[in-house]
Order: C-alpha cells, then sequence, then structure tokens
C-alpha cells in the first residue's frame, strides 16, 4: 500500500485546481469525480491538471492534505500560547468540533470509508493529515501543560484520544448519520464547552 505523504505545490494554477478539485469531489464523491470535470471547473486544461497531479487519487490525496493542514494552522493561529489552559482547550475544541462537523470533513469521511477496500491510501491520507496530525499536536499541548503543572496527566497519548472523543459528543453522529447537517454556534459551542468541563473534571490539577 502506497502511504506516501502529498507534497503540496504552489502556484495560481495549482491553486486553482486544488479548488476545483475539492468542489468536485465534495459534490460526486470520489468515484463519480472525473478529471474532465475537475479540469473544466479549475479552468485549466487536462494536461496543465496532470502536469501537477500525476492522477485523481493523488489529487484527492492533496485535496485532503491541504484542507486539513489549512484547518489546523487556523486552530493553532486562534490559541494564545499564554491563555490558561481551560481556555486554551476550549479553544481547541471548539475548532475541532466545528471542522469534524463540517460538510468538508464529512463528506471526506464517507468517501474514505466507501473507498476504503479499492483504495485504501485515500483513508490513510486522510487519517494521517487529520486525526493522526491533530492527535499529535494535542498530545504535545496537553505534555506541556502536564509538565507545568496545569493537568495532571499519567498517559497523555490517551487522554489525547479521550478529548478528541469528547468533541464528537452528539453532533458528529447526527451528522455522520445524515440526521443534520448544519449545527449552529451555539449547537458547537456547546459540544465543547462540555468536553473540556469532563477532561478539566477528569486531568485538572
Amino acid at each position: 500500500m502506497n502511504t506516501q505523504t502529498p507534497i503540496i505545490r504552489k502556484g495560481r494554477k495549482v491553486d486553482q485546481v486544488l479548488a476545483g478539485a475539492r468542489e468536485v469531489f465534495l459534490r460526486d464523491g470520489f468515484e463519480g469525480a472525473s478529471v474532465d470535470e475537475i479540469a473544466k471547473v479549475s479552468g485549466v486544461s487536462k494536461a496543465t491538471l496532470y502536469s501537477y497531479f500525476t492522477d485523481k487519487r493523488r489529487l484527492f490525496q492533496e485535496v485532503i492534505q491541504a484542507e486539513c493542514d489549512r484547518m489546523s494552522r487556523e486552530i493553532e493561529a486562534q490559541i494564545d500560547p499564554d491563555a490558561p489552559t481551560r481556555e486554551a482547550l476550549l479553544t481547541a475544541a471548539y475548532g475541532m468540533t466545528r471542522f469534524l462537523v463540517s460538510r468538508f470533513a464529512q463528506r471526506v469521511f464517507r468517501i474514505c470509508l466507501a473507498e476504503r477496500d479499492r483504495f485504501p491510501e485515500l483513508s490513510q491520507t486522510y487519517f494521517e493529515s487529520g486525526p493522526k496530525n491533530g492527535h499529535e499536536q494535542l498530545a504535545m499541548h496537553l505534555r506541556s501543560a502536564a509538565e507545568c503543572g496545569e493537568l495532571k496527566i499519567d498517559n497523555v497519548e490517551m487522554a489525547a484520544y479521550q478529548f478528541t472523543e469528547l468533541c464528537k459528543a452528539d453532533l458528529f453522529v447526527r451528522a455522520a448519520f445524515g440526521i443534520e447537517s448544519e449545527f449552529t454556534d451555539a449547537e458547537i459551542a456547546l459540544v465543547a464547552e462540555e468536553a473540556v468541563e469532563t477532561f478539566m473534571a477528569r486531568y485538572g490539577a
């Protein structure tokens, strides 16, 4: 299985292709998306598209990585490094919950599950760019807070997994099963707040 990490290319044409591919993949899924349609929506020729991306799978992988990287940077930028742990966790929880129930995350989650057996590298890319990367960053912050005495954690890796699962409470399942697709800021904030309260009740120093 090819688990090579995609390399995000830069440039106006590349950005056009990634934006167009994102639109088509979210609308048509992986199997239903055609390179012709992606090129058309992107406003480039197929030759230009193939000069940057070798095939549809590689393009899908790079769309995933670009979006997950953007989300990660956005959340990190909102966290004040000098803020109390509870406040920093609340910011992280809100950003994480919002992303988990977003149209992009939910659509890609379904696509990866549907294509898991035929194209396992798609799921591998999403796992490494999204859940795994987010877990590693969260574990790093939790470890730092524990070392400073703001949290009392023996198993940082497990605590990071637990925090992520708390951010999935209620809304994620409803979104995954198609019960609802739109959630208010108040609903997202409630899940984030309760996640932090529960987490701090267990690990607060």
